[in-house]
């Protein structure tokens, strides 16, 4: 070659690199569905998809939208989402999820939610199939009779454990109660909320002291994670101990969690986002199932209680909060 052409050869080069340095990133679009304010997962997913190179503001564009813990409205808010034709839509909560799957059959969902074969979200956790994935927050049943295991521990003398819930979910969520419940000897009463309010967390806790429990279980659903700090303060002033799970729970004054780790479910709920909106199709990529779990006390909210947590349960604890 000669050397003339070898040198038109590194501009022409160089002016094909330069223009396509000079081409916007193909922009996307997500939309985040919540049940009710914000969730422990946004930092963590967040983060991670910049990480990735998903960048709002730069390539991304992210809508949020809020069912204001009322269930009934879940439904029209999914279709208003769907009509926003966005590239994928994150559902938080099983509710939300089935909402937006019931809306749109080829927009991509990446969901967070529990027991999403029991619920009827996917056929399996390994092929989801369809146009949803995502991670699931428990890693099955056996996960609230652990917690209850470890409250009973805490306080060998519970015989009544008051569970806080969603009214339409009790039947659901009690059921893996039930035969560590008769194991332990201890009878589960519900806390059951219409609408996951503030107002319904206090109209419940005014009402649970004709039911006399012992402790307070509170259930792992999403909708309850806008309310964390409320629930906190007004199981302190019931002065009854109680299990949470959610490490945020802990952040806020909890006196125990058995929890899986929201940035772990967070960083993995971004890693399927990127790999739909490079091409992949969310149907074959496997719902997220956690293996780790961690249990957390904390010792300023036992003393604020006026709780004495046994030996036992600090010697268990993968961290104490002092």
């Amino acid at each position: 070659m000669r050397r003339r052409d070898f040198a038109i050869g590194l501009l022409l080069a160089a002016a094909i690199d330069t223009v396509r340095a000079q081409q916007p990133a193909k922009q996307h679009q997500i939309a985040v569905v919540v049940p009710a304010g914000s969730v422990a997962v946004e930092q963590p997913f967040f983060a991670e998809l910049e990480r990735l190179g998903d960048i709002g503001g730069r390539n991304l564009t992210v809508e949020r939208y809020s069912g204001e813990g009322r269930p009934e409205g879940f439904t029209d808010l999914a279709r208003q989402v769907v009509e926003r034709n966005p590239d994928a839509i994150i559902a938080v909560s099983n509710p939300i999820a089935l909402a937006v799957r019931a809306a749109t059959s080829t927009i991509p969902i990446v969901f967070i939610g529990v027991e999403p074969i029991r619920t009827g979200l996917v056929p399996s956790l390994a092929h989801p199939g369809g146009n949803i994935t995502g991670v699931t927050i428990d890693a099955g049943e056996e996960i609230e009779g652990k917690r209850l295991q470890i409250l009973k521990e805490a306080v060998p003398s519970a015989s009544r454990v008051a569970l806080l819930d969603m009214r339409a979910y009790w039947e659901e969520d009690v059921q893996p109660l039930r035969e560590p419940s008769r194991q332990l000897q201890i009878t589960p009463i519900g806390m059951l909320l219409q609408e996951a309010t503030p107002s319904e967390v206090q109209r419940v806790f005014a009402e649970i002291p004709q039911e006399r429990p012992d402790a307070i279980i509170v259930s792992a659903r999403p909708e309850f994670i806008a309310s964390r700090k409320l629930i906190v303060q007004l199981v302190e002033k019931s002065r009854l101990p109680a299990i949470y799970p959610w490490r945020g729970y802990m952040e806020v004054g909890g006196l125990m969690a058995y929890a899986s780790d929201p940035g772990e479910l967070g960083r993995r709920m971004a890693d399927d986002v990127h790999e739909i909106l490079n091409g992949a199709n969310p149907g074959d990529i496997p719902i997220y199932q956690p293996t780790k779990f961690e249990f957390l006390v904390n010792l300023k909210a036992a003393k604020a209680l006026g709780f004495t947590l046994p030996p036992s349960i600090l010697a268990r604890a993968d961290e104490v909060i002092e």
